[in-house]
């Protein structure tokens, strides 16, 4: 037993350590962001019919700093503000998936080929969620005519000064504080599956090819797990043999479904809408995965990941992470204000 607490808590802090100088840098920018990209300004540009609002909200959507917890919510008021249909699934469909902070975080524990593809692909399951909207919904429409003026806070950045402080609010209190125990139940599952879970496992146990995404797809569809969470996750099981390609369904799938979600979008957008949001994710997780596995053929698992340890010294891990975990203790200690 005392072994396996061992190897649990090494898991633990080598994945933590691997990520804490990314996730710290990515958090900076996502503060960065959420001063230069209002909502006012997005809500602005997502109106109207047509392919190019769909495209600008997929597009908006990739590196903005909103988990799986936050998105929907957001996703209501861009609609409610004259965002049409289409690009409202488009924006709920690439935003969560990935963000600034996620796509260090995919670099440092899963590698270049991953954290170039996921943004890419978040991208495109988000255009194409939002045409088959506009395709196959014909009560999607524009809504952008005679609506209010939004009221909250998000929308009232303009002013120069307190910019800098806001973006460091924003960026390690704030957000942190959205996805802290998120993350760090992913860190914890994580953990165990690197200690418990024997080598090879996934790939002796799963059918390989397009049959174990199907598998990890129907695992991951009722699971509430944001795009940060579950990158240390999905590392875990590539490490015991899970191949790249159902992994990544494992990632696209996570964040973007769960019945909390569904079920909004079926309340507010409609249900043919939402059966159309589960078509896309189902359709571009695979079509993900099968490429991905293509790209990596002939590249194993190990290769992809961690083979730039050597580029961050371990004193630079070590400090990171004790700011990483101080950032996160403080966001789970400190309650929220109404305010913020």
């Amino acid at each position: 037993m005392a072994e396996y607490l061992k190897s649990i808590a090494a898991g633990f802090l080598n994945t933590a350590l691997e990520m804490s100088p990314y996730l710290l840098f990515g958090f900076l920018v996502a503060g960065l962001l959420s001063v230069l990209l209002s909502q006012k300004l997005v809500e602005r540009h997502l109106g109207g019919r047509g392919v190019w609002p769909v495209i600008k909200a997929s597009l908006f959507g990739v590196p903005l700093p909103l988990c799986s917890c936050s998105v929907i919510p957001v996703t209501m008021s861009l609609h409610k503000h004259g965002a049409s249909k289409a690009a409202a699934v488009s924006f709920l469909l690439s935003t969560p998936q990935t963000g600034a902070e996620n796509i260090l975080v995919v670099y440092s524990l899963l590698g270049p080929l991953f954290a170039v593809f996921s943004p890419i692909a978040a991208f495109v399951t988000g255009i194409v969620g939002g045409l088959l909207v506009n395709i196959l919904d014909r009560s999607s429409t524009a809504v952008e005519n005679n609506q209010p003026v939004c009221a909250e806070e998000c929308c009232h950045k303009d002013a120069p000064k307190g910019k800098f402080r806001m973006a460091l609010r924003y960026g390690l209190i704030v957000l942190p504080r959205d996805i802290a125990r998120p993350l760090l139940v992913g860190l914890v599952i994580a953990a165990f599956i690197t200690a418990l879970v024997p080598d090879d496992f996934f790939a002796e146990s799963l059918p390989g090819g397009i049959l174990s995404m199907l598998i990890i797809m129907f695992l991951s569809i009722p699971v509430y797990v944001c795009a940060t969470a579950s990158v240390p996750i999905a590392a875990a099981m590539m490490m015991k043999g899970l191949e790249p390609g159902a992994a990544f369904v494992f990632l696209l799938i996570g964040p973007t479904t769960n019945a909390a979600g569904i079920f909004t979008i079926w309340k507010i957008l409609g249900q043919k809408t939402a059966l159309i949001y589960l078509l896309a994710v189902a359709g571009c997780a695979l079509a993900g995965g099968l490429l991905l596995n293509l790209l990596s053929s002939g590249y194993p698992s190990m290769s992809m990941m961690h083979h730039h340890d050597s580029m961050m010294p371990p004193a630079v891990k070590y400090a990171s992470a004790v700011i990483l975990f101080a950032v996160l203790a403080f966001a789970l200690l400190k309650p929220s204000k109404s305010t913020e």
